[in-house]
């Protein structure tokens, strides 16, 4: 049985969290089928926009710790991990694990279509470090949120050292994740971590409205953008960026998109981009390979 949703209406995607019973708890099974959906998704040039939600009232309460005895050993050990995703460490040594979260972000990462985050509740542990590589987030006014790990023994992850710092200013989040509080959607709000606050039923609305808005733009230009702003963020100088736009320009700007833009404008109607993601998106960047994953000692 499946444990998320994907729907499609009129361009725009909607993956739901669906085990509302459980809180939408994060498994090996939820792992497994969100980075599906995302490269799914990717390649799909019906697709423009992808919004993620949660069913019930929670968005994800962490990670599934609800089986009897569930430990970190059997989290490391689990039968239904991802297939290439644990290693030996020895004899006599439970095997080792990739991070879930973090090849759910890594995969939200490589993903050429815009995401929107709509947090519908309680978002804590990688209920709330799988929405920091989307493009938006917005929260509901029930959300609560915490980056706990401190508090289990842990550290962060979901690739979140890397992106939260990006989001909102180190101090406040080192905070966050220094004393594992739990705080609310207001608290969000004003650090930067959402964009907007929204009562319950107006959550998606808003969401949707925010996805409508983007299926207005080239779908090519749309998809390049949002590469060259997660990657420029990192640059070491600005000439990176420039030698990257100036690249996407020429290519974009002799494209049947860049000759339907600019024509649409000058005759006052609105545009109809013929450019496809999967056909037309030019490798400015020089791709998005996944680094070998090298495991350390343990």
């Amino acid at each position: 049985m499946s444990v998320i949703d994907v729907a499609v209406t009129e361009k725009i995607a909607t993956i739901t969290l669906n085990r509302p019973d459980a809180l939408n708890s994060f498994t090996d099974d939820m792992e497994r089928e969100l980075i599906e959906a995302y490269e799914k998704l990717d390649r799909d040039d019906g697709v423009r926009v992808i919004v993620l939600t949660g069913a019930g009232r929670a968005f994800c309460a962490g990670m599934d710790l609800s089986a009897a005895g569930s430990t970190f050993t059997d989290w490391r050990t689990s039968a239904d991990a991802p297939a290439g995703t644990q290693w030996d460490t020895g004899p006599g040594r439970p095997p080792a694990r990739r991070d879930g979260g973090g090849r759910v972000v890594l995969a939200m990462f490589h993903c050429r279509k815009p995401i929107i985050a709509a947090i519908n509740g309680p978002a804590v542990g990688v209920g709330i470090t799988m929405t920091l590589p989307a493009d938006i987030r917005i929260a509901s006014e029930s959300a609560r949120i915490g980056f706990v790990f401190g508090r289990r023994g842990l550290v962060p992850e979901s690739c979140s050292t890397w992106f939260l710092p990006r989001l909102v200013p180190m101090q406040q989040a080192l905070e966050w994740v220094l004393t594992g509080r739990v705080f609310g959607a207001s608290e969000a709000l004003r650090a930067g971590l959402v964009r907007s606050v929204h009562p319950e039923l107006e959550l998606l609305p808003a969401a949707y409205a925010l996805a409508a808005e983007m299926t207005k733009t080239a779908p090519v230009s749309a998809a390049l953008t949002r590469q060259l702003m997660w990657q420029m963020r990192t640059a070491p100088h600005p000439m990176y960026a420039h030698i990257a736009e100036t690249h996407a320009l020429n290519l974009l700007g002799l494209s049947a998109d860049g000759v339907e833009g600019i024509r649409s404008f000058v005759e006052k109607r609105p545009a109809v981009f013929p450019g496809t993601v999967s056909g037309d998106y030019p490798d400015v960047l020089g791709g998005l390979p996944e680094p070998d994953f090298t495991p350390p000692p343990l």
